[in-house]
Formats: C-alpha cells, structure tokens, sequence
C-alpha cells in the first residue's frame, strides 16, 4: 500500500492543468493547501525526482525580460503512478489536533490561563472563518454554475464544498468551546 505523497498531489495539479514550478507552488497556495500542504522548496525538488523518475516532463519556455522557465506535464508513466495510488485503499486518518489537547488540559490550569486559551481559540477562529471566506469567494468566482462543468471541475467543487463543510464545522465546535470556556468563568 502507498501512502499519499507530494507526488500524487502535483500529479492530480499537472493533470488538471500543466505549470511551472511557482505556478504549482501558487496553486498550493490557493487551493490544494489546505488539503495538502507543501513550501515551494518541497515542490521543486519533488518535481526534479518526478522528472528523473519519468513521471513528468518538462518544456522549456523563453520569457522576454525573465529568465526561462520549465513548464512541467504529467507523462504517461505519472499517469500510470497516479492510477495505480488512486485504486489503493484509503487509510483512516488519525487526527492530532493540539487545540483540541489544550482544551482539555485547561481542567488543570488557572482563570489566567483559559483566558489565554479563549484568545487563541478566537485566534484560531478567524483564520478558520477567513479560510471559510475564502472558499466560499473562490466557489461563486469558480462554480457559478454547477450543471455546466464538465468531470475534472465537479470533482474540483465536490473537494471545496467538502473543505467549506469542515470549515463551517470547526467554526460552529469553536463557538461551542468558547461558550463552554466562557461558561466556566463566571
């Protein structure tokens, strides 16, 4: 059994759409990052092993007033990697959440401590709910209109409406910890 790698993660990138490194590590930025995350340090040396492994290619583009770049596609022979990962089972995920271990370790801590506990969950709060704000802007610019998309887009908008799930979600469990934390002050 194969476990999920970067490879498998810029293979379904490439497929979808060819890219330079940077374009890549962007595209991680913007949408895959927060499903699986990768510095654009990992992104580039992962594809350099990819290229010697045959799994990509690359073709390189001359840019007038920059340096050239490599613009990277998935060979048959990546193909055939991503196949070959994608029939595999799904391994149960085992979840580490140190926000979640806080939580509870606040039983043995002083007033002064779960107030620094509700100001990181409200921390941690606002980046959820502006990663929820993301998503839903990136689904009203990207999905307009979900009867029209062809396979590779709706399996695109099934994966970001599943990411805005969880993220309401994690939001509604943090306004319940807060409550709860809150409650335990007075």
């Amino acid at each position: 059994m194969v476990d999920v790698a970067l490879e498998h993660a810029i293979l379904v990138s490439l497929l979808e759409q060819p890219g330079s490194g940077y374009e890549l590590a962007r595209r991680f930025d913007r949408s895959i990052g927060r499903f699986w995350t990768a510095t654009h340090q990992q992104i580039y040396r992962v594809l350099r092993r990819m290229e010697s492994d045959g799994w990509v290619t690359a073709e390189e583009i001359d840019q007038d007033g920059r340096p050239d770049k490599r613009c990277y596609s998935a060979t048959t022979a990546g193909r055939a990697a991503l196949t070959a990962w994608l029939r595999e089972p799904v391994q149960p995920e085992t979840v580490r959440h140190e926000l979640a271990v806080k939580i509870r370790g606040a039983a043995f801590d002083d007033d002064a401590g779960r107030a620094a506990l509700i100001t990181e969950v409200e921390r941690y709060r606002a980046d959820h709910e502006t990663t929820l704000h993301r998503y839903l802007t990136g689904e009203q610019r990207d999905f307009p209109d979900d009867g029209e998309l062809d396979t590779g887009r709706r399996l695109q908008h099934v994966v970001l409406r599943g990411g805005i799930l969880y993220e309401q979600m994690v939001l509604a469990w943090l306004d319940d910890v807060l409550e709860t934390l809150h409650d335990l002050g007075h």
